[in-house]
């Protein structure tokens, strides 16, 4: 067994297999702002196979969100209270994908390549968000990676062109998850 394939067991039952360290993280985490800048991914086999590679122009960002449906503010005028819109409103967006968003209005100059989860408490959503810049001659000259540098995907989290994205629109492979429901 490799070591991609260790670290991806590991991450399969996370809060049990790392212990200790599960909980040292998220409490380190909760100190930080809600989208804070990272050098390394945390989890290496899930970062590469979305894309990321350890060069220049590259960039992460571990991002919180907050758990559960969406609070909307109480209508002022008079209405029937069940009428309110204020329970059991969730938006169509994944937090997954509002965790992207964040990240995209945070690095307006990057764009967003993929994300993936990595940690979560009571309230709060943890994800790792990898951006890469269109800009930077080492992305340009790179063949795998240089079509984000295209002018057609500029701000794509927001049109809904990552995975996280994909999903909420209910488009993707003819998988489990991905079922035409709109």
């Amino acid at each position: 067994m490799g070591m991609y394939k260790r670290i991806g067991n590991i991450w399969k039952k996370p809060r049990e297999n790392l212990g200790e360290l599960w909980k040292q993280r998220l409490i380190e985490w909760r100190k930080q702002n809600a989208v804070e800048r990272i050098d390394k991914p945390t989890r290496l086999d899930r970062a590469r196979s979305l894309g990321y590679k350890a060069k220049q122009g590259f960039v992460l960002a571990r991002v919180r969100v907050r758990k559960g449906g969406r609070r909307r503010p109480r209508p002022a005028k008079g209405r029937k209270p069940s009428k309110y819109g204020m329970v059991r409103f969730s938006p169509s967006k994944g937090l997954q994908w509002i965790a992207e968003e964040k990240a995209a209005r945070k690095f307006i100059n990057l764009e967003v390549l993929n994300s993936y989860y990595v940690g979560e408490d009571g309230i709060r959503k943890w994800y790792e968000v990898i951006m890469v810049d269109p800009c930077h001659p080492v992305i340009k000259k790179d063949q795998k990676i240089n079509w984000i540098c295209d002018k057609k995907n500029t701000r794509r989290v927001f049109r809904g062109k990552t995975s996280a994205g994909r999903k909420a629109r209910g488009l993707g492979n003819k998988g489990k998850g991905f079922e035409k429901s709109r």
